[in-house]
């Protein structure tokens, strides 16, 4: 048997069930694909790939290809569609079997399946590695997954297995030799911007695992989770494990086992579990976005609730460039630009002025986020936008937070708008909406 792994999101070694199956190959071919299509400014006038989690993405893949080598292997880093690639790689190498990580996500489905009506002789193979469970082992089907998260979170708990289901897989000590390595163009993708503020984030599976360790077991940081959370700017204040999850270089139930771990060495309290309920909602926005497919990026969302929204292009660069009439939207908005980065905090609070204070469809917002933010995801992306804008698992409706309010409890002293810069001596009018020259 002659495999083709093709690496997404599961960039690591370890507790990685796809290339476990690929492993028991005769040949192996491993492959990452860099599709152009990720560079081009898409209907919502943003990249789906920005400079931050590219930046990010190709450490990753430089890492993974490095921790290869030893096993006999190297990673092919192909630019170019899928469509075209994965099949101009089987003939030329006579594959027999394409395997790959189950992703959400509408145009990964439709990459699948036209890979799979392209080469009907080709066995195709989705294995669960971004998950805490496998489908199976939920504790209700697909088509039931519960509306909103909380129900979601009690029937899990409910089953008495608080952890993951230690699946973990061993890291591989060893892979097939391949069947040829293809012509490499990786020198087409595009050229590495250098950030204008480091803030710490280093692409791979051995970055991933040791901010894990240093986190819990190093620093004990995670015995004061729940207190710290959402802190503005601080680097220890939340795990910031997100990057590494993302792209897969660190596997949700490695962490879910290792807070297991460390609550059996050290201690277990509100903080801990805490860590754990966020994982779990990641958890859920995966099932979300696979149980609901296209509804995900409908404008009315998965509940099918009309919103009133209209674009106004001024309003929109406003919020994207930190411009607006609100300091701690703005500073937020300066740091994911120049950084890739902002708290869960920041997230919540620069949505809720981009749907409510701003009136613009969340679309908009979700697709910037898809270009800016180095830990993209999204399924968590998605749903969470839907969720704030009151379509998505949220049965309160639109969340609508009070930008003053926010400012006095998580900026009491200014120091986070004066960091990244949040006041503007003349912001833009964005309340003022020209009448239309018609008839003239």
């Amino acid at each position: 048997m002659v495999s083709l792994y093709w690496f997404t999101r599961d960039l690591r070694l370890h507790d990685n069930a796809a290339l476990l199956a690929a492993s028991k190959s005769d040949m192996l071919l491993c492959v990452y694909v860099v599709d152009p299509r990720w560079f081009v400014p898409g209907p919502f006038q943003c990249r789906a790939l920005g400079a931050h989690r590219w930046r990010f993405l190709w450490q990753s893949l430089i890492s993974l290809e490095r921790d290869l080598r030893p096993l006999g292997q190297r990673l092919h880093i192909a630019f170019g569609k899928p469509e075209q690639v994965i099949p101009d790689l089987v003939h030329d190498h006579n594959i027999n079997r394409v395997i790959r990580s189950r992703l959400p996500g509408t145009r990964e489905a439709v990459q699948w399946k036209s890979l799979r009506d392209k080469l009907p002789q080709t066995v195709f193979q989705q294995f669960e590695t971004l998950s805490l469970f496998t489908e199976g082992s939920l504790p209700m089907d697909l088509s039931h997954l519960p509306d909103t998260f909380s129900q979601f979170r009690k029937q899990v708990e409910k089953t008495g297995n608080r952890n993951s289901e230690r699946l973990r897989i061993r890291t591989l000590t060893a892979l097939p030799p391949a069947p040829g390595y293809p012509q490499d163009n990786r020198g087409e993708c595009p050229a590495i911007a250098e950030p204008r503020h480091p803030i710490g984030f280093r692409g791979g599976e051995s970055a991933g695992l040791e901010r894990l360790n240093d986190y819990l077991f190093v620093n004990h940081r995670i015995a004061h989770y729940k207190e710290t959370r959402n802190a503005l700017d601080e680097a220890d204040a939340s795990s910031r494990l997100s990057p590494w999850l993302a792209n897969g270089a660190l596997s949700a139930r490695e962490v879910a086992d290792t807070i297991s771990d460390y609550e059996n060495q050290h201690v277990k309290n509100e903080s801990t579990y805490w860590l754990w309920f966020e994982l779990l909602w990641r958890e859920y926005f995966y099932w979300y976005a696979l149980k609901h497919g296209a509804s995900l990026f409908h404008r009315d969302g998965v509940q099918q609730k009309k919103r009133s929204t209209s674009f106004y292009p001024h309003r929109f660069k406003a919020w994207c460039a930190g411009s607006t009439e609100y300091p701690l939207v703005n500073a937020a908005m300066n740091q994911l630009r120049e950084t890739g980065y902002i708290s869960n905090r920041s997230r919540q609070i620069v949505a809720s002025c981009l749907v409510n204070e701003l009136e613009l469809d969340w679309r908009y917002g979700a697709a910037w986020f898809e270009e800016q933010l180095v830990d993209y995801d999204v399924a968590s992306n998605y749903g969470n936008w839907q969720y704030q804008a009151g379509v998505g698992a949220d049965p309160k409706g639109p969340r609508h937070f009070n930008l003053e309010k926010q400012a006095r409890q998580f900026d009491p002293d200014g120091d986070f708008v004066k960091r990244w810069r949040g006041n503007v001596a003349q912001p833009v009018g964005l309340h003022l909406v020209d009448a239309a020259d018609w008839p003239v």
